[in-house]
């Protein structure tokens, strides 16, 4: 249970943290300041449960793990839910601290960081282009993931690589779709939001799922032999 409680407390840190601050003071912070907020939630997750469950707290990384049979069946179902369910509780508590504040107007006027095409994207990205990027970005995100703890030479410095990636495709990628990259990031703004978020929502977990898969396949292509660390010892 250390594992999936860990993945639970991990995802609900990024999705408060990251979604926060995109919805709080992203007119001040900017793109590279929400970035950076994502991107740090994940180097601190990293290094304090990294041990204990690898620190995926993303289901697109979860599913490349089980593709490159890094994890178990069992494990990646409940490593899946538990991710969700931190995501929500994230959610849940910035829509309180927004709906508690006295100078912001509620969580449905300011958003609460969710993902978009079309109308939704601050650069009016179709739904194709949409598509693509989500898969690219993750493409890049969980490959890099992959790669940085294929060895425990590297697994090292993992939890700080791993951020500043996912920073550096948040930067590309917030103009465009609000980044997702992580299907229960997506999931639990669009379920408080709703009509547009919650009917673009399947984008943003099929998207993220093909990049991972895409990364995974090349991974095992590129190391066939691989005698990478197990999940849990990343």
């Amino acid at each position: 249970m250390k594992k999936y409680i860990s993945e639970l407390i991990g995802t609900m840190v990024l999705v408060l943290f990251g979604c926060g601050s995109a919805a709080i003071a992203g007119d001040v912070l900017g793109n590279l300041g929400i970035a950076f907020a994502f991107g740090l939630s994940i180097i601190a997750m990293a290094y304090i449960i990294g041990d204990i469950s690898g620190c995926h707290i993303n289901p697109a990384v979860s599913f490349a793990m089980w593709l490159t049979k890094k994890m178990d069946s069992k494990d990646f179902v409940a490593y899946v839910i538990a991710q969700c369910i931190g995501a929500i509780i994230g959610i849940a508590l910035l829509a309180f601290m927004i709906n508690s504040s006295g100078l912001l107007a509620n969580y449905m006027t300011t958003g609460l960081g969710q993902n978009g095409f079309g109308p939704a994207s601050s650069v009016g990205l179709n739904m194709a282009g949409a598509f693509v990027v989500e898969t690219i970005l993750t493409f890049v995100f969980v490959f890099t993931v992959l790669g940085v703890t294929r060895t425990e030479k590297t697994s090292a410095q993992a939890g700080l690589v791993i951020g500043l990636t996912l920073t550096f495709v948040h930067i590309m990628g917030i103009p465009l779709t609000g980044t997702s990259v992580n299907p229960a990031r997506s999931l639990a703004p669009a379920l408080f939001m709703g009509g547009q978020a919650l009917n673009q929502l399947w984008l943003f977990i099929i998207a993220p799922l093909v990049g991972a898969a895409i990364a995974a396949i090349i991974y095992k292509y590129l190391y066939p032999n691989n005698k990478a660390l197990p999940f849990d010892e990343i």
